[in-house]
C-alpha cells in the first residue's frame, strides 16, 4: 500500500489541538506542585518525641527542619540535624527535585513555539520534544518521592522517634509528578499521526471533498409511453379516427368558378347560369 503524503491531510480549524492544550495546562500545574514540595519542610513529621511536650512535633524536609506545636501557629525553622541530612536519599532528592523544576521550564520553553495556535499547522516535532522534556521532569520527581516514601521510617535522625507520619510534600510531589508525566506523554503522541488523524485534529483531503462536494444522485425521469392503450372511460365523445368519418349534417359546397365573358354582348350564356 503506498504511503500517504502529508499534503493529503488538512485541519478544518485554527484551534489548538486538544492534546497540546492538555499538556500545556498540566505541565505548569505540576511544576507549581513540585516547587511547593521542594521548598516546603514537610516530607515527614515526627510526633511523640521523648522528653518533649506532647504537642510538639518536628517537620523534616530536604532543605530545612522545623519545630511546630499543635496549639500554636508559630514555627521555628533552621534546626540542625547532620545525621538526617547525611542520608543518601536527601542528597538524591535535592538534586532530582531541582533538576525536575529546571527541565520543566525548559520543556515549556521548547513546546510553546510548536503549540502556536495562530499557525495553520502546529510544529508537531518541536511540541513533541517539549513533551518529552516535561515527561522526564515528571519522572525525576516521582523517583525521589517514591524512594523517600519507601524508606520513610528507616531514615536516620538525631531525634529519638516514636511516631513518624508522611508529610503533605509527599502528596504534592506525587500529584505534580503525575501531572507532568501525563501532560508530557500526551504532547509527545502528537509527533505520530494516529487514530485517523484525530489526535492532531486532522482529516483526509478526500474526506473533506466528499463531505462538502458530494456526487449528485442521478435523477430518474419517467418518460410516458407512446403506445399506451386508450381508456374506454375517456370524457372525449369521439376519437381521432372518427374525425375522418362522414358527419350527420351536410357540408357546404364551394361555389363553382365563373368564366369571364369577354364578349360585347351582355347576354348571359348557359355556362354563366
Amino acid at each position: 500500500m503506498p504511503r500517504r503524503s502529508a499534503q493529503e491531510w488538512i485541519r478544518l480549524s485554527m484551534r489548538t489541538p486538544g492534546i497540546l492544550i492538555f499538556g500545556m495546562v498540566m505541565a505548569p500545574c505540576g511544576w507549581i506542585l513540585n516547587l511547593t514540595s521542594t521548598v516546603s519542610p514537610n516530607w515527614r513529621t515526627i510526633h511523640d518525641i521523648p522528653g518533649q511536650a506532647t504537642n510538639l512535633f518536628i517537620q523534616q524536609g530536604i532543605w530545612d527542619i522545623c519545630e511546630a506545636r499543635d496549639t500554636s501557629t508559630s514555627i521555628s525553622c533552621g534546626q540542625d540535624d547532620t545525621t538526617y541530612f547525611g542520608n543518601q536519599i536527601i542528597e538524591v532528592a535535592q538534586g532530582l527535585m531541582v533538576a525536575s523544576l529546571v527541565v520543566t521550564l525548559v520543556g515549556l520553553a521548547v513546546a510553546i513555539p510548536g503549540v502556536r495556535c495562530w499557525r495553520e499547522t502546529p510544529n508537531w516535532v518541536v511540541a513533541g520534544l517539549g513533551g518529552i522534556l516535561i515527561f522526564l521532569s515528571g519522572v525525576m520527581t516521582i523517583i525521589p518521592i517514591a524512594w523517600y516514601t519507601h524508606i520513610l521510617e528507616d531514615i536516620t535522625t538525631e531525634t529519638q522517634t516514636v511516631t513518624i507520619r508522611v508529610g503533605y510534600c509527599i502528596v504534592l510531589g506525587y500529584i505534580g509528578g503525575i501531572f507532568e508525566i501525563l501532560g508530557g506523554f500526551v504532547m509527545f503522541i502528537g509527533i505520530c499521526r494516529c487514530c485517523g488523524g484525530k489526535n492532531r485534529g486532522e482529516v483526509r483531503v478526500e474526506e473533506v471533498r466528499n463531505r462538502y462536494n458530494p456526487k449528485p444522485t442521478p435523477r430518474r425521469v419517467d418518460v410516458p409511453s407512446l403506445n399506451r392503450p386508450r381508456s374506454s372511460a375517456s370524457s372525449v365523445p369521439y376519437s381521432k379516427d372518427s374525425l375522418d368519418d362522414d358527419v350527420s349534417f351536410p357540408r357546404a359546397k364551394s361555389p363553382a368558378a365563373r368564366s369571364v365573358n369577354t364578349a360585347d354582348s351582355g347576354r348571359p350564356y348557359d355556362a354563366d347560369l
